[in-house]
Protein backbone atom coordinates (compact mmCIF):
# COMPACT_ATOMS: atom_id res chain seq x y z
CA UNK A 1 0.00 0.00 0.00
CA UNK A 2 1.22 3.35 -1.20
CA UNK A 3 0.84 6.11 1.64
CA UNK A 4 -1.56 8.58 0.17
CA UNK A 5 -1.88 12.41 -0.14
CA UNK A 6 -4.93 14.47 0.17
CA UNK A 7 -6.33 15.74 -3.18
CA UNK A 8 -10.06 16.03 -3.04
CA UNK A 9 -13.16 14.87 -1.76
CA UNK A 10 -13.28 12.40 -4.53
CA UNK A 11 -9.75 11.33 -5.94
CA UNK A 12 -7.15 9.75 -4.12
CA UNK A 13 -3.62 10.84 -5.14
CA UNK A 14 -0.61 8.69 -4.08
CA UNK A 15 2.68 9.51 -3.67
CA UNK A 16 4.21 8.78 -7.19
CA UNK A 17 1.43 10.75 -8.65
CA UNK A 18 -1.27 7.56 -9.54
CA UNK A 19 -5.03 8.72 -8.72
CA UNK A 20 -7.22 6.66 -8.07
CA UNK A 21 -11.06 7.28 -8.10
CA UNK A 22 -13.14 6.95 -5.14
CA UNK A 23 -16.61 5.66 -5.96
CA UNK A 24 -19.66 7.84 -5.16
CA UNK A 25 -21.38 7.62 -2.17
CA UNK A 26 -24.39 8.27 0.33
CA UNK A 27 -21.83 10.97 2.57
CA UNK A 28 -25.26 11.88 3.87
CA UNK A 29 -26.00 8.58 4.96
CA UNK A 30 -22.57 7.30 6.14
CA UNK A 31 -21.73 10.93 8.13
CA UNK A 32 -25.49 11.01 10.19
CA UNK A 33 -24.80 7.26 11.41
CA UNK A 34 -21.37 7.94 12.47
CA UNK A 35 -22.81 11.36 14.40
CA UNK A 36 -25.31 9.53 15.85
CA UNK A 37 -22.79 6.70 16.56
CA UNK A 38 -20.23 8.11 18.44
CA UNK A 39 -22.71 10.83 20.60
CA UNK A 40 -24.24 7.05 21.65
CA UNK A 41 -21.15 5.82 22.68
CA UNK A 42 -20.23 8.82 24.41
CA UNK A 43 -23.28 7.99 26.60
CA UNK A 44 -22.42 4.60 27.25
CA UNK A 45 -19.02 5.89 28.08
CA UNK A 46 -20.36 8.24 30.89
CA UNK A 47 -21.74 5.10 32.62
CA UNK A 48 -18.30 4.24 33.76
CA UNK A 49 -16.90 8.02 34.01
CA UNK A 50 -15.17 8.98 37.11
CA UNK A 51 -15.78 5.66 39.08
CA UNK A 52 -12.05 4.70 39.69
CA UNK A 53 -10.99 3.17 42.89
CA UNK A 54 -9.81 6.38 44.25
CA UNK A 55 -7.26 4.31 46.56
CA UNK A 56 -5.36 3.89 42.89
CA UNK A 57 -3.52 6.17 40.88
CA UNK A 58 -4.98 4.28 37.85
CA UNK A 59 -7.77 2.02 38.16
CA UNK A 60 -6.61 -0.14 35.03
CA UNK A 61 -9.99 -2.64 35.58
CA UNK A 62 -12.20 -0.04 35.26
CA UNK A 63 -10.61 1.34 31.93
CA UNK A 64 -10.16 -2.48 30.65
CA UNK A 65 -14.36 -3.06 31.70
CA UNK A 66 -15.12 0.64 30.26
CA UNK A 67 -13.14 -0.35 27.09
CA UNK A 68 -14.59 -4.02 26.23
CA UNK A 69 -18.07 -2.62 26.84
CA UNK A 70 -17.74 -0.04 24.33
CA UNK A 71 -15.60 -1.83 21.58
CA UNK A 72 -18.31 -4.32 21.96
CA UNK A 73 -21.40 -1.66 21.42
CA UNK A 74 -19.63 -0.43 18.46
CA UNK A 75 -19.29 -3.35 16.48
CA UNK A 76 -22.74 -4.57 17.49
CA UNK A 77 -24.21 -1.20 16.07
CA UNK A 78 -21.72 -1.10 12.77
CA UNK A 79 -22.64 -4.76 12.19
CA UNK A 80 -26.39 -4.15 12.21
CA UNK A 81 -26.06 -1.65 10.10
CA UNK A 82 -23.03 -2.34 7.71
CA UNK A 83 -22.16 -5.75 7.78
CA UNK A 84 -19.67 -5.92 5.22
CA UNK A 85 -17.59 -2.91 6.61
CA UNK A 86 -14.07 -3.90 8.43
CA UNK A 87 -12.89 -2.47 12.08
CA UNK A 88 -9.35 -1.41 12.35
CA UNK A 89 -7.34 -3.55 14.29
CA UNK A 90 -10.16 -6.62 14.44
CA UNK A 91 -8.18 -7.89 11.57
CA UNK A 92 -5.18 -7.72 9.73
CA UNK A 93 -4.92 -4.73 7.82
CA UNK A 94 -5.87 -4.90 4.31
CA UNK A 95 -3.07 -3.38 1.63
CA UNK A 96 -4.53 -4.27 -1.73
CA UNK A 97 -7.88 -1.94 -3.05
CA UNK A 98 -10.80 -3.23 -2.89
CA UNK A 99 -14.69 -2.52 -4.33
CA UNK A 100 -17.86 -2.09 -2.90
CA UNK A 101 -19.08 -2.38 0.54
CA UNK A 102 -15.43 -4.20 2.17
CA UNK A 103 -13.62 -1.39 1.26
CA UNK A 104 -14.82 0.47 4.25
CA UNK A 105 -12.98 0.79 7.13
CA UNK A 106 -14.01 2.08 10.35
CA UNK A 107 -11.19 3.65 12.89
CA UNK A 108 -12.61 4.01 16.47
CA UNK A 109 -10.99 5.15 19.42
CA UNK A 110 -13.52 4.35 22.15
CA UNK A 111 -10.99 6.50 24.88
CA UNK A 112 -9.23 9.27 24.22
CA UNK A 113 -7.94 10.20 27.83
CA UNK A 114 -8.24 7.51 30.15
CA UNK A 115 -6.27 8.95 32.79
CA UNK A 116 -8.19 11.62 33.02
CA UNK A 117 -11.50 9.30 32.29
CA UNK A 118 -11.50 7.26 35.67
CA UNK A 119 -10.31 9.84 37.84
CA UNK A 120 -13.39 12.23 37.10
CA UNK A 121 -11.43 14.82 34.95
CA UNK A 122 -13.78 15.86 32.11
CA UNK A 123 -11.45 16.19 29.31
CA UNK A 124 -11.88 12.91 27.10
CA UNK A 125 -13.70 11.64 24.06
CA UNK A 126 -14.48 9.10 21.81
CA UNK A 127 -13.33 9.21 18.01
CA UNK A 128 -14.42 7.82 14.68
CA UNK A 129 -13.07 8.17 11.05
CA UNK A 130 -13.97 6.73 7.83
CA UNK A 131 -11.67 5.48 5.79
CA UNK A 132 -12.21 4.33 1.84
CA UNK A 133 -9.72 2.10 0.49
CA UNK A 134 -7.31 3.92 2.29
CA UNK A 135 -8.71 7.25 1.95
CA UNK A 136 -10.17 9.18 4.86
CA UNK A 137 -13.33 10.46 4.37
CA UNK A 138 -14.84 11.91 7.35
CA UNK A 139 -13.72 11.65 11.23
CA UNK A 140 -15.86 13.02 14.33
CA UNK A 141 -14.16 13.48 17.79
CA UNK A 142 -16.94 13.77 20.88
CA UNK A 143 -15.80 15.07 24.38
CA UNK A 144 -19.14 13.33 26.38
CA UNK A 145 -18.56 15.61 29.58
CA UNK A 146 -19.23 18.96 27.67
CA UNK A 147 -21.38 17.49 24.65
CA UNK A 148 -19.18 18.86 22.34
CA UNK A 149 -19.25 16.89 18.93
CA UNK A 150 -16.27 18.34 16.38
CA UNK A 151 -16.62 16.75 12.78
CA UNK A 152 -15.07 17.30 8.92
CA UNK A 153 -15.51 15.48 5.47
CA UNK A 154 -12.27 15.22 4.23
CA UNK A 155 -11.60 18.47 2.07
CA UNK A 156 -14.43 20.32 3.24
CA UNK A 157 -15.23 22.35 6.58
CA UNK A 158 -14.64 21.52 10.28
CA UNK A 159 -17.44 22.10 12.47
CA UNK A 160 -17.70 22.48 16.51
CA UNK A 161 -21.33 21.31 16.80
CA UNK A 162 -23.24 23.77 14.72
CA UNK A 163 -20.58 26.00 14.02
CA UNK A 164 -17.87 26.16 11.53
CA UNK A 165 -14.03 26.26 12.91
CA UNK A 166 -11.31 27.56 11.31
CA UNK A 167 -7.39 28.56 11.93
CA UNK A 168 -7.26 32.17 12.05
CA UNK A 169 -4.94 33.63 9.63
CA UNK A 170 -2.30 35.36 12.35
CA UNK A 171 -0.06 33.11 13.26
CA UNK A 172 1.93 35.34 15.89
CA UNK A 173 3.56 33.62 19.06
CA UNK A 174 2.92 35.74 22.11
CA UNK A 175 2.46 36.00 25.78
CA UNK A 176 -0.96 34.69 25.19
CA UNK A 177 0.03 31.65 22.77
CA UNK A 178 -0.81 27.97 23.52
CA UNK A 179 1.39 25.43 22.96
CA UNK A 180 -0.08 22.16 24.32
CA UNK A 181 1.92 19.07 25.02
CA UNK A 182 2.32 15.24 25.85
CA UNK A 183 2.88 13.90 29.66
CA UNK A 184 6.71 14.18 30.81
CA UNK A 185 7.34 16.64 28.30
CA UNK A 186 9.79 18.71 30.12
CA UNK A 187 11.82 15.48 30.38
CA UNK A 188 12.47 15.38 26.92
CA UNK A 189 11.95 18.97 25.80
CA UNK A 190 13.40 22.68 26.90
CA UNK A 191 11.28 24.94 25.15
CA UNK A 192 13.58 28.23 24.34
CA UNK A 193 11.97 30.73 25.97
CA UNK A 194 8.39 30.14 24.46
CA UNK A 195 6.46 33.45 24.88
CA UNK A 196 3.20 31.65 26.22
CA UNK A 197 1.30 28.82 28.06
CA UNK A 198 2.25 25.52 28.03
CA UNK A 199 -0.16 23.14 28.93
CA UNK A 200 -0.87 19.02 29.02
CA UNK A 201 -4.61 18.29 29.09
CA UNK A 202 -4.11 14.39 28.77
CA UNK A 203 -5.97 13.75 25.58
CA UNK A 204 -4.77 13.74 22.12
CA UNK A 205 -8.39 14.55 20.51
CA UNK A 206 -8.25 17.51 22.48
CA UNK A 207 -5.07 19.23 21.72
CA UNK A 208 -5.93 18.85 17.90
CA UNK A 209 -9.64 19.84 18.24
CA UNK A 210 -8.05 23.28 20.31
CA UNK A 211 -5.67 23.94 17.50
CA UNK A 212 -7.65 23.55 14.87
CA UNK A 213 -10.67 25.83 16.38
CA UNK A 214 -7.70 28.30 16.93
CA UNK A 215 -7.95 28.17 20.67
CA UNK A 216 -4.19 26.61 21.10
CA UNK A 217 -1.17 27.66 18.34
CA UNK A 218 0.07 24.51 18.74
CA UNK A 219 0.47 20.90 19.72
CA UNK A 220 3.66 18.54 20.22
CA UNK A 221 2.84 15.13 20.26
CA UNK A 222 4.47 11.82 21.08
CA UNK A 223 3.60 8.08 22.28
CA UNK A 224 0.82 7.76 20.02
CA UNK A 225 -0.32 5.74 17.41
CA UNK A 226 -2.76 5.56 13.55
CA UNK A 227 -5.79 5.17 15.81
CA UNK A 228 -5.43 8.26 18.02
CA UNK A 229 -5.14 10.27 14.90
CA UNK A 230 -7.56 9.17 12.26
CA UNK A 231 -10.39 11.25 13.31
CA UNK A 232 -8.50 14.48 14.32
CA UNK A 233 -6.13 14.74 11.94
CA UNK A 234 -9.31 14.59 9.35
CA UNK A 235 -10.86 17.99 11.24
CA UNK A 236 -7.40 19.55 11.95
CA UNK A 237 -6.52 19.51 8.15
CA UNK A 238 -10.66 20.59 7.55
CA UNK A 239 -9.65 23.66 9.71
CA UNK A 240 -6.45 24.59 8.13
CA UNK A 241 -3.88 22.75 9.90
CA UNK A 242 -1.42 20.23 9.64
CA UNK A 243 0.91 17.43 11.29
CA UNK A 244 4.47 17.88 10.51
CA UNK A 245 7.44 15.79 12.24
CA UNK A 246 9.67 17.97 14.31
CA UNK A 247 12.33 18.22 12.36
CA UNK A 248 10.18 20.16 9.64
CA UNK A 249 9.58 16.84 7.50
CA UNK A 250 5.99 16.11 6.48
CA UNK A 251 3.83 13.13 8.23
CA UNK A 252 2.10 10.82 6.32
CA UNK A 253 -0.33 8.87 8.47
CA UNK A 254 -1.47 6.17 6.43
CA UNK A 255 2.42 4.91 6.97
CA UNK A 256 1.39 3.48 10.26
CA UNK A 257 -1.74 1.60 9.35
CA UNK A 258 -0.56 -1.87 10.74
CA UNK A 259 -0.87 -0.06 14.28
CA UNK A 260 2.74 0.31 15.07
CA UNK A 261 3.77 3.10 17.46
CA UNK A 262 4.84 6.54 15.82
CA UNK A 263 8.50 7.33 17.42
CA UNK A 264 8.79 10.37 15.99
CA UNK A 265 7.50 13.40 17.81
CA UNK A 266 4.74 15.64 15.55
CA UNK A 267 3.52 19.16 15.77
CA UNK A 268 0.40 20.07 14.80
CA UNK A 269 -0.11 23.29 13.69
CA UNK A 270 -1.43 25.99 11.42
CA UNK A 271 -0.87 25.02 7.81
CA UNK A 272 2.36 27.12 6.84
CA UNK A 273 2.94 27.72 10.53
CA UNK A 274 5.84 24.82 11.69
CA UNK A 275 8.32 27.20 11.94
CA UNK A 276 7.06 29.90 13.85
CA UNK A 277 6.48 27.17 16.79
CA UNK A 278 9.21 24.77 16.21
CA UNK A 279 11.91 27.59 17.05
CA UNK A 280 11.11 27.65 20.70
CA UNK A 281 11.56 23.95 20.34
CA UNK A 282 14.89 22.11 21.82
CA UNK A 283 15.33 18.23 22.45
CA UNK A 284 17.44 17.13 25.77
CA UNK A 285 19.74 15.52 22.70
CA UNK A 286 20.38 18.20 20.55
CA UNK A 287 21.11 20.91 23.47
CA UNK A 288 23.66 18.05 25.24
CA UNK A 289 25.53 17.88 21.91
CA UNK A 290 25.74 21.70 21.91
CA UNK A 291 27.02 21.89 25.81
CA UNK A 292 29.58 19.37 24.94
Amino acid sequence: MEPAEEHDARSLVLRGGKTVSIENIDMEELTRFAMDLVQRAGKEALKYYGRGNPEVKFDEALVTEAELHLEGFFQQELAAQYPEHEIFGASPARKDYTHGEKGYLWVYDALDGVANFQAGIPIWGTSLALLENFWPIFGVFFMPSSGDLLHARAGEKAYWNQNQIRIPESGEISNESVLLTYSRFHQHHRPAHFPGKIRNLGCTGAHLSYVASGRAEAALLANISYRDLAASQIILKAAGGEIRKLDGSKFYLNEYMEGQRIEDYLLAVPEGGYSSVAVYLETESSVNEEEK
